[in-house]
């Protein structure tokens, strides 16, 4: 079939297959985005007539096949189709005969890839942050249950001060929510409409970008349609950029549950099915799940990284650089949702040892305790530190679950007012549930379906 550039010559194959890379590859994660964002379109140049009724009808049916055929891994893309939009409007035109062919009017591959790729990142950024919730509340269900078990505090890895379990926990659950926001708020600055931009420039048709964003679930247009071009690779670096904290979260999470449930700690124990094996230690039980997790927190970095040294100094308008910039995008989302789950299944399963982690408490991370008494008593602070500091052996056994509950301040383990962080949870979840509830409001009524927009394949 035919490029949507078609000229009067053909590409030299090592051009052609360097320009398109794994790009139509990458596209097959995009198909559903872009059929909605294709019958957006038909229906608005329906109704400025430049779409009879009877071809915007046959390009609905037409695309919903092609959504249908994708789901079902009938729909391909083909090298020499460079990308998926070409091969979607090569089967529309198939499909629907010459409306296939008028459906691109008015519109450019560069307003019509930053659209399909702006549905796919809201939709995921949606699905990231439903995963981040649950796992959020999976860490303030662990923290309460486990609230008052004492857990060793540390500072350089040495014994520190007493803590609990519930504090740690509590400690990555607020960690996580405040990440939750950077991403909303990403999600916020993402969520609207470029479809119109055409080649940045726009073009002389009466074209209603209003009604295109009502259609597709975005509240507003993104309206210089130069912005709308140098947008490209900038949204999905700021996307990136807010996973990346998300990612910096659950690594040092995985490191303190791969520490902590070494045998020589042995606070917590990993359920035998979420390790792995050895090929030739038969005892092994390798937290591999946690390890894996660290490593993806510097994949998500990279693929940030990456994106911004694409996009850094390029010119304004299109450039074919951008295209290099999707690979690491849809890498680093379906990276960061993984993990995400992975850590959820983690905690929802780790187990718990008490005795262990009492064992933990040698006499000396009382020892800040007991100089603050020694203030109570009179003495000024630098005193009592070396009194204590000098007689460390005398401080004796102490009641473990005694010390954590005389911390009462907000915060401290006699009261982590956890409630804060459901409170939060909660606004947040009422805000994510608008914008959730418009998009596939949206979608239905353009489609007359619920679309699953993120499908589990990751096409790479």
């Amino acid at each position: 079939m035919a490029k949507l550039w078609e000229k009067d010559y053909s590409t030299d194959k090592l051009i052609e297959e360097f320009t398109v890379g794994r790009d139509y590859r990458l596209d097959m994660n995009l198909i559903p985005s872009d059929c909605i964002a294709s019958m957006a379109h038909a229906r608005m140049l329906n109704s400025i007539d430049i779409l009879t009724d009877t071809d915007y009808n046959k390009l609905k049916k037409g695309l919903l096949q092609i959504i249908d055929d994708h789901s079902e891994g009938k729909f391909l893309i083909k090298l020499s189709d460079e990308d998926g939009h070409t091969a979607i409007e090569n089967r529309l035109s198939e499909l629907c005969g010459d409306a296939g062919k008028r459906i691109h009017t008015g519109r450019s591959r560069n307003d019509q890839v930053v659209t399909c790729v702006r549905i796919f990142s809201r939709s995921m950024l949606l699905e990231i942050l439903s995963a981040g919730m649950v796992l959020t509340e999976t860490l303030l269900t662990f923290a309460e249950k486990y609230k008052d078990i004492p857990m060793p505090g540390r500072t350089h890895m040495q014994t520190a001060m007493p803590s609990s379990v519930g504090l740690w926990a509590g400690a990555f659950a607020e960690e996580l929510a405040d990440d939750l926001k950077m991403v909303f708020n990403t999600l916020e600055i993402i969520n609207q409409n470029p479809l119109g931009a055409a080649a940045g420039y726009g073009v002389p048709l009466p074209l209603n970008r209003e009604m295109t964003a009502e259609l597709m679930g975005f509240p507003k247009v993104q309206n210089n349609v130069i912005y709308v071009n140098n947008s490209r690779g900038k949204f999905e670096s700021i996307i990136l950029d807010s996973l990346d904290q998300i990612g910096l979260t659950l690594s040092k999470m995985a490191q303190d549950l791969i520490l902590f449930s070494l045998p020589e700690f042995g606070y917590f124990k990993l359920p035998d099915e979420l390790c792995t094996g050895s090929s030739i230690m038969p005892q092994k039980k390798n937290p591999d799940g946690l390890e894996l997790t660290r490593s993806a927190s510097a994949v998500i970095s990279g693929a940030s990284a990456e994106v911004k040294n694409i996009i850094r100094s390029l010119p304004s308008g299109y450039n074919r650089d951008f295209q290099a910039a999707k690979e690491p995008f849809i890498r680093g989302n379906r990276m960061a949702l993984t993990i995400l789950n992975v850590m959820e299944l983690t905690v929802s399963k780790l187990q718990v040892n008490k005795d262990k982690l009492i064992d933990g408490f040698t006499s000396d991370i009382h020892a800040t305790d007991a100089a603050l008494e020694l203030v109570a008593s009179g003495s000024t602070f630098r005193e009592a530190y070396k009194e204590v500091g000098l007689n460390l052996d005398k401080l004796g056994d102490r009641d473990p679950y005694k010390a954590i509950k005389s911390r009462t301040h907000s915060g401290s383990t006699g009261n982590p007012r956890f409630d804060l962080c459901r409170q939060s949870l909660s606004v947040l979840k009422e805000k994510i549930e608008i914008i959730s509830t418009a998009q596939n409001s949206a979608v239905k009524e353009l489609t007359g379906r619920d679309i699953k927009i993120i499908l589990p394949v990751d096409y790479r």
